[in-house]
């Protein structure tokens, strides 16, 4: 049985971050964090990402462990999947099934498949492009929703009297 809180290996640094500017938070289905190269609901771990026009930033690596002949038809398996994507816009993948596909948009977590050999490294540079001068629906409709998060938190601070 997997877990519904899965185990995160998050990365700590010394410093704050250096990027500028709106900031996404995606994830990748990867077995090595270098190819976005599994299948959503079959995925071996998430790795999670900042990504600014200026940076990105690794933010943790989840693994998950299945069991011999869970990869198809179990649809248990997806709500630890689902719940590491907690903050995330989107979650790249090789495939991704129509449950998988239905609960993330639901959630606001847009899933994205990918062509075969697709990189982390190339996908994170597309995405600190598309940060300059959105065009993707998805990223667009994100950032909008960022934005009024922000929002809401500056006016709840002042209802509670915080103060520059």
């Amino acid at each position: 049985m997997i877990p519904s809180n899965p185990v995160r290996l998050a990365v700590y640094e010394e410093h704050v971050s250096t990027g500028t500017g709106p900031v996404l938070c995606v994830a990748f289905a990867t077995s090595d964090v270098s190819v976005i190269d599994e299948h959503f609901g079959s995925a071996t771990r998430f790795a999670t990402y900042r990504v600014w026009a200026d940076t990105d930033e690794l933010v943790s690596v989840t693994p998950f462990h299945q069991a011999e002949g869970e990869h198809d038809g179990n649809e248990g398996k997806l709500a630890a999947k689902i719940a590491a994507l907690e903050g995330c816009a989107a979650v790249f993948c090789q495939a991704v099934g129509g449950s998988a596909i239905r609960q993330l948009l639901a959630l606001g977590i847009q899933p994205i498949k990918v062509e075969a050999g697709t990189t982390i490294g190339a996908t994170l540079a597309f995405l600190r492009v598309e940060l300059i001068r959105p065009t993707a629906a998805w990223i667009v409709k994100a950032l909008a929703r960022s934005e009024q998060q922000d929002v809401g938190r500056f006016d709840m601070m002042a209802s509670e009297g915080w103060e520059e």
